[in-house]
């Protein structure tokens, strides 16, 4: 039991930012993160060691996570063009005076689902992108395709939200 809260000490932080950044739901991602390490403890035995803990971690976690939403994509549906407009939009008013790290956890949130889901997948738990197809049930070109639309999106907004923070310092600086 020791050994299991040891590596839930250590790996707590990345799973609950990841289940915060997958799901856009800070108030969700607390219990998803607790049900993923649930998930583990119970499943410990099927542990096979082929990959490192961190990496089996993680696969429990985005099949946790992509459950959750597709379970609130049933109850909820928002056209694509929608989501990315409003998301836009309520993005620009947050973006004043934030650090960094904030902007860019508000950039990455703001992604839609089909980019954020496979760039976090990707640059943050480091799977493959054969992986990511399998995962997400997409073909290996869809994969890198929305990996590479969904970085330069995120660089795009980012640079529109650090410019905008710029010129809110200097106009509040006169």
């Amino acid at each position: 039991m020791r050994a299991f809260e040891a590596l839930v000490g250590r790996h707590q932080r990345r799973i609950l930012a990841d289940c915060r950044f997958m799901t856009r739901d800070p108030a969700s991602a607390e219990d998803l993160a607790q049900e993923v390490f649930v998930k583990a403890y119970f499943g410990l035995r099927g542990f096979e060691g082929r990959s490192s803990f961190r990496h089996w971690l993680q696969r429990i976690k985005v099949h946790h996570c992509l459950n959750f939403l597709k379970k609130q994509e049933a109850t909820a549906r928002v056209p694509l063009e929608e989501e990315v407009v409003s998301d836009e939009q309520a993005a620009d008013e947050q973006y004043e005076a934030e650090s960094d790290r904030e902007r860019i956890a508000r950039t990455l949130e703001g992604l839609p689902s089909s980019l954020r889901l496979p760039l976090i997948m990707r640059d943050m738990d480091e799977l493959s992108y054969e992986q990511i197809a399998e995962e997400l049930g997409l073909g290996l070109s869809a994969v890198k395709m929305r990996i590479k639309r969904a970085r330069e999106e995120f660089r795009r907004r980012y640079t529109a939200a650090v410019r905008r923070s710029g010129a809110s310092v200097l106009a509040g600086s006169r």
